[in-house]
């Protein structure tokens, strides 16, 4: 048995919004051929994603915001099946095709279960490559290709299901979390972290709306050594006084220098140097405990080669 565990579903592949999205399955391949042919996929301990359940997804998101998702891709799926159109927008940027749901319910699903295996011990961390990502799907809003917020669920999860006292959700993706905001902000028991690029997509998050917000807003072209200094200077203290049982981080990787989605300057080393950090503080508060569910990142290149070095950091090879 590894110490990290790898969480995924062949679900999450089938889920797509048409030709040449950005958030597209070949996003997960990327990931898989890169641990592959670094060796790091010997490390891991693959896990099957479950199923969530309605009333887990409650824990984050309103009832009437499930039933429309559930809904709009039932009715989806009848519509294809008479020769219908094959896909249902959300809004400009996202739409469901008919494996949709199924997606959403095993990506929630795996960051739920790789709750329950690091708290109960059966992996020191875990990582979950997933799609959809979760990051901008508000309390009652899909959007910006999230349909089910991940992260969020999974925190709250933590909290009522597990007892946890305290948890920490750390967000480095080049965009603004803004949905993850809206589910957390002013709960006490959760410190959420986060850098991005500002002003841009969403344009949030400047000011914070509550006090458990720690919101680093910083200008294109911001480099990692200075994402480092920031870190350092803003994350740490307050996680640190947080001392959070459990982190949990939305890893989005288009602040890379290569990825086009965004204009930071990120590298693969910056994203290691992070997750060491946060390794840090679950060290000293949490038990080593980690969950770690993939949000953004697109240039499929850049995509693989980092979730190596944080995949690679988690699982200490």
């Amino acid at each position: 048995m590894s110490a990290t565990a790898y969480y995924t579903h062949g679900d999450c592949r089938k889920h797509e919004m048409g030709p040449d999205h950005p958030e597209c399955p070949q996003r997960l391949d990327a990931i898989e051929d890169r641990l592959i042919a670094s060796g790091l996929d010997v490390a891991l301990t693959r896990v099957e994603a479950p199923i969530a359940s309605l009333d887990e997804l409650e824990l984050a998101h309103e009832r009437t915001h499930i039933a429309a998702l559930r809904g709009l891709c039932a009715t989806l799926a009848d519509d294809a099946a008479a020769g219908g159109p094959r896909y249902a927008m959300i809004d400009p940027d996202t739409s469901m095709n008919t494996a949709t749901w199924d997606a959403i319910l095993r990506s929630a699903g795996a960051a739920m279960a790789a709750t329950d295996a690091v708290i109960a011990g059966e992996f020191q961390n875990a990582f979950c490559a997933v799609r959809p990502p979760g990051h901008h799907a508000m309390r009652g809003k899909a959007m910006g290709f999230c349909f089910i917020n991940n992260v969020a669920v999974a925190a709250k999860y933590a909290l009522e299901r597990h007892g946890l006292r305290r948890v920490a959700i750390v967000d480095f993706d080049v965009h603004h979390g803004n949905g993850t905001e809206d589910i957390v902000a002013g709960d006490s028991r959760i410190l959420m972290a986060s850098f991005f690029q500002h002003p841009y997509y969403p344009h949030s998050g400047e000011p914070p709306s509550a006090d458990n917000m720690v919101n680093i807003p910083v200008p294109a072209y911001t480099r990692g050594l200075e994402i480092r200094e920031l870190v350092d200077t803003y994350w740490m203290p307050r996680l640190e006084a947080h001392q959070p049982e459990l982190i949990f981080i939305s890893a989005g990787f288009d602040s890379h220098r290569e990825d086009d989605m965004g204009q930071l300057g990120l590298v693969e080393a910056d994203y290691a140097w992070i997750t060491e950090r946060l390794m840090e503080v679950a060290r000293r508060h949490g038990k080593g405990r980690i969950v770690s569910c993939l949000e953004g990142g697109y240039n499929l290149s850049a995509l693989g080669r980092s979730v190596e070095a944080h995949v690679r950091v988690l699982a200490d090879v």
